[in-house]
């Protein structure tokens, strides 16, 4: 028989739980969505691929804003482009049957993004032309199965990603369309109508993260209005308490003109966000190793390219800072992903496996340079019983002493550096700091050709 006791104390623990479950819900505006934490996987994956692909990969010129620069902004090197290699009459539209993807291999894919050491990766599924790269119910004649491909590849990429590797899978979704009719209407109301908004950004939304079930939805298109036109805490007080991801999912701050940079699971602010110091929340660079466009383009130079010593520098500044970095490349409009891409992601796979301990799931240091060396970068990890500290060296030293400033040693410190076996000798500083004696190293048996690793164990600060 139980007794009264334990009844009494069954209906406490039940009633206590559906109290805690009832107050983990989020309500529809800033001060309460915010104060969601950012689920853990997020801040320790640190490295991501971003992947432009839409219909402005059919001409490949100019940049994925292609459509916008020759109807709007009419730029002579986009209109001159235009006048010589195509028709009178010629449609935006017109490219869309010439999407083709033909060599669009989903598992491919996520073979390279695997390789490139990436924890995750973001889709675009529809730019600021308004193409969906999925069957959306909500753009009829203008996505992916209707037109040009005839193929749902989001859900081709989604399966992949999800079958074949850990990774996990974001999706980029732009908020406005530059040239749809119900956009444009509500724009010249001054944003004060929501038809848009109502049948085509939102309903979109929703599908996406119920067929796809995304961990990150990366938002975009935000700048001409304000969230409160987009209906964006709506949607995200669903996406936190009801979607089927709403334990793993994470959004960026765009979603208004005045919620930039301010609200948000993490912070975008702008494109290739950067700023070089530690930032009180969780953020994220955007950036292009195309230096120049996020989607593919076809006269692209080989100086236009970042070479694998830019991205590093880019990477562990970042990551010193508390960032994430999101890499981008831009694949072709017949589905394949040219050689410098893959050969950048697959150098970075090689360097993170080597020096990958630096950069997963560690912590910004009490110091993100070094106070004596220039082009030091340090991060952190937490060991069974200390904190261990590396130091992102993003060129070798030129004598045969290093000297660092920030690191404090003590009788028990150890360094070495990531990839080599042999422990490397040190002193105090002269001035402070640490002496480090610079191993010579024959070409050959260097643990990796750029952005040398120092672990430092046993230090006092």
């Amino acid at each position: 028989m139980v007794s009264k006791f334990s009844l009494n104390t069954l209906f406490i623990l039940l009633i206590s739980s559906f109290l805690i479950v009832v107050s983990l819900r989020y309500e529809p505006d800033w001060k309460s969505l915010d104060s969601r934490p950012l689920p853990s996987w997020y801040d320790e994956a640190k490295i991501g691929i971003f992947i432009h692909w839409g219909v402005f990969s059919v001409p490949s010129f100019g940049s994925e804003w292609f459509w916008y620069r020759w109807k709007t902004a009419k730029e002579p090197g986009i209109v001159d482009f235009m006048n010589k290699n195509y028709r009178p009459g010629f449609t935006y539209a017109d490219f869309a049957p010439k999407f083709t993807t033909e060599f669009y291999n989903a598992d491919e894919w996520a073979n390279i993004f695997k390789a490139s050491g990436a924890r995750y990766i973001v889709l675009v599924t529809k730019h600021h032309e308004g193409f969906t790269n999925w069957p959306s119910n909500y753009s009829w004649n203008w996505n992916s199965m209707d037109v040009g491909p005839k193929r749902d590849l989001v859900g081709e990429l989604a399966t992949a990603i999800k079958s074949k590797t850990d990774l996990h899978l974001g999706l980029y979704h732009s908020l406005l369309e530059w040239f749809n009719p119900l956009y444009m209407a509500d724009k010249a109301s001054g944003f004060k109508t929501q038809d848009f908004v109502k049948s085509k950004t939102m309903p979109e939304l929703y599908e996406l993260v119920k067929t796809y079930k995304p961990d990150v939805i990366w938002s975009d298109g935000d700048w001409e209005t304000t969230d409160v036109y987009w209906n964006a805490t709506e949607f995200l007080a669903w996406l936190y308490n009801d979607s089927p991801v709403k334990d793993t999912v994470c959004v960026n701050d765009r979603w208004g003109k005045n919620i930039r940079c301010k609200h948000g699971g993490f912070l975008n602010c702008n494109d290739k966000y950067n700023p070089g110091k530690l930032q009180k929340k969780k953020w994220e660079n955007a950036m292009t190793i195309d230096r120049y466009s996020w989607g593919y383009r076809r006269n692209a130079r080989l100086a236009d390219f970042l070479t694998l010593h830019d991205l590093l520098s880019e990477i562990v500044s970042t990551v010193s800072c508390g960032g994430n970095i999101l890499i981008n490349i831009g694949p072709t409009h017949d589905g394949m992903i040219v050689p410098i891409f893959q050969e950048r992601l697959r150098q970075l796979g090689d360097w993170l496996k080597v020096n990958g301990e630096s950069i997963y799931g560690s912590k910004p240091w009490t110091h993100q340079n070094d106070t004596i060396t220039k082009n030091i970068w340090y991060t952190s990890q937490k060991s069974s019983d200390s904190l261990d500290v590396y130091a992102i060296l993003l060129s070798w030293p030129e004598g045969k002493v290093l000297t660092l400033g920030a690191p404090l040693p003590s009788t028990t410190t150890v360094v070495s550096m990531l990839g080599y076996s042999t422990k490397l000798n040190w002193k105090p500083g002269t001035k402070g700091g640490i002496d480090i004696s610079v191993p010579v190293i024959p070409s050959n048996q260097l643990p990796c050709t750029d952005a040398w690793v120092l672990k430092i164990e046993g230090l006092k600060n």
